[in-house]
């Protein structure tokens, strides 16, 4: 008979006291009464809301390596992450692991392992679970590959990252070059040695990125580009078909996305902060000034679930918009759509949040299942 939920406001255009009634993985009721269920959530003094969809979501490194140069099995960050995307309301997950052109933590082996272990191990994760490719466009060796990867739907979005001219202005910085030295394995000397090689290569990146935005299109994967440092910057990939803006480096940038209707990714440990630890536009001021589309938990899955409530707390979007930052929005420009809302029919993808004293997820729905309790109380009839 399924799952029932009831006593609870539920986020629909509005928050609305409603019985929300689910069979199998979908949504099959919204009513005054709930259907005769198998198991019923008393969410009294409780808010549901549709489940999280994190688009980028790069602290899935840390379960891998936890501090640098040391790993652990891939099995077991899949699975310790899943447990720590459940307790923070996220539903469907891109894991955003970068493949470099860097041995270690972004090799190949690493990328090519959790490809395998994604869907080796998704029948048994709580969370929608995908591969978030972040491309290093300096990268070319593995370009075939992805364009494989693409077209056998490995990866379920592709994002354009450029870290090499980075790296090359930080070679004098031992702080900032030490710890990409360190994950590596290799020797000081070595490593810039590997980036004068690669860099070398400059001339050919710019094709690959196009070939690359081509083999993403035909596939049907939507693509980012990460950090576009300027309005022409924006321009060149809208031009490839490009069209999520994921963290503008500034306003400038942002209001160019904005100006076309692309979407636009700021990170939600952003807002909870009060600002970018990088110098990087202010996500919440992104939000007052329509220059932001979709948080993302970036690096801290506990930011997404509270990002829309201190949003609304501090005036700078009502709770219902705000929550679309995190559910709705990034599902429609990632084209899931059958989630990011509640109505019949669409997945059951579902968070439970006692909002007093401070918000809190005490129940998680994924795909129909109740795959995350933090309260026994809503089980007592």
């Amino acid at each position: 008979m399924g799952l029932g939920i009831i006593g609870a406001r539920v986020l629909l255009d509005e928050f609305a006291e409603t019985a929300v009634s689910i069979e199998g993985e979908r949504i099959t009721a919204l009513s005054e009464a709930p259907k005769p269920a198998d198991l019923t959530i008393q969410a009294k003094d409780c808010l549901v809301l549709p489940g999280i969809v994190d688009c980028h979501g790069d602290a899935f490194e840390r379960h891998i390596m936890p501090r640098p140069g040391v790993a652990f099995d891939i099995d077991l960050a899949l699975r310790d992450a899943d447990r720590a995307l459940l307790a923070s309301g996220i539903t469907t997950a891109f894991h955003g692991v970068t493949w470099s052109w860097e041995p270690g933590l972004r090799g190949a082996e690493n990328a090519r392992r959790l490809v395998e272990r994604i869907s080796a191990l998704k029948p048994e994760l709580g969370a929608d679970t995908r591969f978030h490719m972040r491309h290093e466009t300096f990268n070319l060796d593995a370009e075939d590959e992805i364009a494989a990867w693409l077209a056998e739907g490995r990866i379920g979005v592709l994002a354009f990252n450029d870290h090499t001219e980075g790296t090359l202005k930080s070679r004098h910085r031992p702080d900032k070059i030490g710890k990409m030295v360190e994950r590596t394995g290799l020797s000081h000397d070595a490593f810039m040695q590997l980036v004068d090689r690669i860099y070398a290569r400059k001339p050919e990146v710019a094709g690959s990125i196009a070939r690359l935005a081509e083999a993403a299109h035909r596939a049907g994967v939507p693509t980012l580009s990460h950090d576009d440092m300027s309005p022409e910057m924006r321009r060149e990939h809208r031009a490839l078909g490009i069209t999520v803006a994921e963290f503008p480096i500034n306003e400038a940038t942002a209001r160019e996305a904005a100006s076309a209707g692309e979407a636009i990714v700021f990170g939600a440990p952003n807002v909870v902060r009060g600002g970018s630890h990088t110098g990087c536009p202010a996500a919440e001021e992104m939000v007052r000034e329509g220059l932001c589309t979709i948080l993302a938990s970036d690096y801290y899955y506990p930011a997404l679930p509270l990002a829309p409530f201190r949003l609304a707390e501090r005036g700078a979007a009502s709770l219902p918009a705000a929550w679309k930052l995190v559910s709705q929005n990034p599902a429609a420009a990632l084209r899931l759509n059958d989630r990011g809302q509640i109505a019949p029919g669409l997945r059951a993808d579902l968070v439970i949040i006692r909002p007093q004293p401070t918000p809190r997820v005490v129940a998680t729905i994924a795909g129909g299942r109740l795959v995350h309790l933090a309260d026994q109380d809503l089980l007592k009839r």
